[in-house]
Parts: structure tokens; sequence; C-alpha cells
């Protein structure tokens, strides 16, 4: 039999959240807006599997550029490439660069 190659395989570390932060998902991340132009980081709620984006996003800086329903478009690079991924906003965060 082969090895399964589902939308989350090889995520056992990567999406688990910490005794400390299982449970209910905070409303203010729900709720949050963002902005065309907003610049965001996206990281994978676990617990919330509507809107995930792949995992090699997870932890990436992106814009957003347009809203899609409760989602957002978020154009990320990857290598030379630049990506357009739907997120919805439990999964991104306001960046706080320099």
């Amino acid at each position: 039999m082969g090895k399964s190659k589902g939308f989350r395989s090889k995520t056992r570390s990567l999406l688990r959240k910490n005794p400390r932060e299982r449970g209910k998902i905070k409303i203010t991340k729900i709720l949050r807006e963002y902005k065309a132009g907003d610049k965001v980081v996206i990281k994978i709620d676990p617990s919330v599997h509507k809107g995930m984006p792949h995992r090699r996003y997870h932890g990436k800086v992106g814009v957003v550029t347009a809203r899609r329903g409760r989602a957002y478009i978020v154009s990320v690079t990857q290598g030379d490439a630049v990506k357009e991924i739907i997120v919805r906003p439990e999964h991104l965060d306001p960046w706080r660069g320099k």
C-alpha cells in the first residue's frame, strides 16, 4: 500500500497546538478586518479546517490584495514566483515588522 498524500500530510508537529492554546478560538481573530495592502503572517490554526492554506505557506508574510466572501486573497512569494492564495482570517495575523 502506498503512502497517503493528503492535504495535511507531514503536518504532525507543524499543525499541533500547545496544551494551553487548546480550546475555542478567540472571536477577535475571526472578526479582525484587513484592508488591501496590509501585510499579514499566515499562521495556520489547526482547529479550523475551513479556509486553511497549504502547509508550505505557514509562517510566510504576504500582502492582502482583495477580499472574497469571508476570506482574503493574499499574495505570497515562493521562490521567484508570486502566488495568490485564499485564506480565512482565522489563519492570519497582522504583521508586526520593523
